[in-house]
């Protein structure tokens, strides 16, 4: 949180969106510097914030933190954050000074065992981000073809057993449909090798031999990829010259796209990179926060 703090915020009067807003963590501390930047003594100051989620329950979390606050400096719209026109008309502008995302699934959504994202407490096998969407990671499982299920495990975890994983939940469907996160977490189990299974150890945090398949379902769930990609290639658009724009992603499939997009926006001499290599956690906030263990942090700013 430093760090994208650091990066991001320039302008005590600045503009600036968090597409991913959560309970309010990152808008929260962007608040506190643009106060500081100001001299303003208390959280208020000249410049604004719009937090953006798709999760309504999420999002209201974020509200009763700001409560007294929103609709003077602060400011929240459910939307997905690729929406940037929604969110530049809610805010009266046309472009801002900075943009931050905190991608993947957030703790408080892995906590609540109802919504499906974890592998350890016993759900209906749901994932959705947004409530509102219409399939869920049940409907994938029971309705994928094998060839798209490979597909899925493939690109979207990266899963080298996911041939065997496939070949088992077809086989699973068949005598009953698989409806729960429990379930098709020991499927996925009892289809990688025990070697390899003791090879998936962090030094910090074990690595369930579930995570790399609920990955690639929550993301064929949720379009995060296409939803991420469709953000890069408008975002440099809706930011001031001299702004920012930080990512941080969980996953090699999520930094390879921020990767290419600043690289890019780089060689057409549209943007900087601020971090030529991603910012990574500390051994301390990996130890205090196991979740961040994979987290990488990218920065980039508008030229022109």
């Amino acid at each position: 949180m430093d760090e994208v703090v650091r990066l991001l915020v320039t302008r005590p009067d600045g503009v600036y969106i968090d597409g991913t807003v959560g309970a309010g963590g990152h808008a929260e501390a962007i608040l506190k510097r643009l106060a500081e930047m100001s001299g303003e003594l208390n959280r208020l100051s000249r410049g604004r914030i719009l937090g953006i989620d798709r999760d309504p329950q999420i999002l209201d979390l974020a509200r009763q933190r700001f409560e007294g606050i929103e609709g003077s400096r602060v400011h929240f719209l459910h939307a997905s954050f690729e929406d940037m026109d929604r969110a530049t008309s809610l805010l009266g502008v046309e472009q801002v000074d900075g943009l931050v995302l905190d991608l993947g699934v957030s703790s408080l959504q892995l906590d609540q065992a109802q919504r499906g994202f974890s592998f350890s407490k016993e759900a209906y096998l749901d994932m959705r981000m947004d409530p509102n969407e219409r399939t869920t990671a049940a409907e994938i499982v029971a309705k994928s073809s094998p060839h798209e299920l490979m597909r899925i495990l493939r690109d979207y975890g990266e899963e080298r057993f996911a041939a065997r994983i496939v070949e088992n939940i077809v086989e699973a469907r068949r005598r009953k449909r698989i409806e729960t996160t429990t379930e098709l977490a020991k499927i996925v189990a009892g289809s990688i090798p025990r070697a390899a299974i003791s090879r998936r150890i962090h030094p910090v945090a074990r690595i369930h031999p579930a995570t790399k398949t609920f990955q690639a379902l929550r993301i064929a769930v949720n379009r995060e990829l296409d939803r991420l990609d469709r953000f890069l290639k408008i975002a440099p658009s809706y930011v001031t010259v001299g702004g920012r724009i930080a990512v941080i992603s969980y996953h090699s499939l999520e930094d390879r796209l921020v990767k290419q997009a600043f690289h890019g926006g780089e060689r057409e001499g549209l943007l900087r990179r601020l971090t030529k290599k991603p910012i990574r956690p500390t051994d301390a906030e990996v130890l205090g926060n196991p979740r961040s263990r994979s987290a990488r942090l990218r920065v980039a700013e508008k030229l022109e």
